[in-house]
C-alpha cells in the first residue's frame, strides 16, 4: 500500500491544482498509484510497483472512458503529453523498449500507461499485465523516487 503522509500530500496538492471541473479520479488509480505532477491535460503518477518504471497520464476531463470523447485539441495534447512522457521515460530509465497502452479494462476511466521495459525485467517480452503480483515500493523510496521525478518531469511539461 502507498505511504498515506505522501499519497495524501500529493493528492491535496493536485486537488489545489484542479480547476473548477466535476473531475475526480477512479479509486482504483488513486489506490495504485501516486501523483507526481500536473502537466497541461494530464495528471502524471507514479504506479506503486517496483518491479518496472511504471508512470501513467490521467487526463483532468470528467467523465471520459475513451481517447475519442476527447475534443480534438485534447486528444492532440494527450499524445503529446504521452510521446514527451514514452521519450522522457526510455531515456531516464534506459529502457529497451516502451510501452505505452490505454487498456481501460479494469477502470474505465481513461488512462495511459507508460511502463519501461527492459530486456531482463520479469515479464520480458511479455506484457506487464496479469504477470506476478505488484511489489509496491518501501516507503522510504517511494518518497525518494518521487522527490526526484517530481521536478524532472514539472522540467519537460508539455
Amino acid at each position: 500500500m502507498l505511504a498515506d503522509g505522501l499519497n495524501g500530500a500529493c493528492e491535496r496538492a493536485r486537488r489545489l491544482q484542479v480547476t473548477d471541473s466535476d473531475f475526480a479520479l477512479h479509486p482504483r488509480l488513486e489506490a495504485d498509484s501516486v501523483y507526481l505532477c500536473r502537466w497541461t491535460l494530464c495528471q502524471v503518477r507514479l504506479i506503486n510497483d517496483a518491479r518496472y518504471p511504471w508512470l501513467m497520464l490521467v487526463p483532468e476531463q470528467p467523465n471520459i472512458t475513451e481517447p475519442f470523447e476527447l475534443t480534438a485539441g485534447d486528444q492532440a495534447q494527450l499524445w503529446r503529453e504521452s510521446m514527451v512522457l514514452a521519450a522522457w521515460m526510455k531515456g531516464y530509465f534506459r529502457a529497451d523498449k516502451m510501452n505505452v497502452a490505454a487498456l481501460g479494462n479494469v477502470v474505465p476511466q481513461l488512462h495511459v500507461h507508460h511502463v519501461a521495459r527492459v530486456v531482463n525485467d520479469s515479464a520480458w517480452p511479455g506484457p506487464v499485465w496479469g504477470v506476478g503480483e505488484a511489489e509496491p515500493y518501501e516507503p522510504e523510496r517511494l518518497t525518494a523516487l518521487c522527490q526526484t521525478l517530481t521536478p524532472l518531469l514539472r522540467a519537460v511539461a508539455v
